[in-house]
């Protein structure tokens, strides 16, 4: 693939990735609760690792071709969001009342059913990936360009959502009231987009 192209899909995924939204919130909630920041993003990018497969082989397209399909898992998505957002906002926690035990592997399902019921992240494959393709002259067939292209958005959720979790840890933790408020906040923000995923279907039906 020509490094060039790379370099421009890496630019623009960046730039889609440090726009806050659920992901964001959930790794703020899971700072500041003292859990396992490693293990919610590790979850995270396990879910986009899902929707990687899918493009590759083609399967996203399919989803995206059915109303039906895309429409449940758009309601299972929310749905979750809605839930987690209200747990947070319930609960709200300061840094290390609640750390992870060893064997926690809450922070990293969550994380991977946040991402891989997110209708949003399977239609970043179908709208913005598909453009950085190489269809011609290149030596990789479409499939493994699109695992490359998969990869590296992986990789950028990766560094972008730990710098976002040790961040909010380090600069809340003497700060118990802001970090209430922040965490409140990022469940508010996990109720939004909840609620705005389902009134986006909703609409279309």
């Amino acid at each position: 693939m020509d490094p060039g192209l790379l370099f421009s899909f890496l630019a623009v995924d960046l730039l889609l990735v440090c726009v806050p939204g659920a992901d964001w919130a959930y790794v703020i909630a899971t700072a500041l609760r003292g859990s396992s920041v490693p293990r919610a993003v590790a979850g995270l990018v396990c879910g986009y690792a899902l929707h990687t497969v899918l493009a590759t082989a083609g399967l996203a397209v399919l989803v995206a071709g059915s109303p039906r399909l895309l429409t449940a898992l758009t309601v299972a998505g929310a749905g979750y969001l809605l839930w987690l957002g209200w747990s947070v906002l319930r609960r709200p926690a300061v840094p290390g009342t609640a750390g992870a035990t060893a064997d926690d592997r809450r922070p990293f399902l969550r994380g991977a059913t946040i991402s891989g019921l997110n209708p949003k992240g399977l239609l970043l494959y179908l709208s913005v990936l598909p453009q950085f393709l190489t269809l011609h002259g290149s030596h990789l067939p479409v499939p493994a360009q699109t695992a490359v292209l998969g990869v590296l958005n992986m990789a950028a959720c990766a560094a972008v959502y730990l710098t976002v979790g040790a961040l909010s840890r380090a600069l809340l933790a003497a700060r118990p009231v802001a970090a209430r408020a922040v965490t409140r906040t990022s469940g508010a923000a996990m109720l939004g987009i909840g609620a705005l995923l389902l009134v986006e279907r909703l609409a279309t039906l």
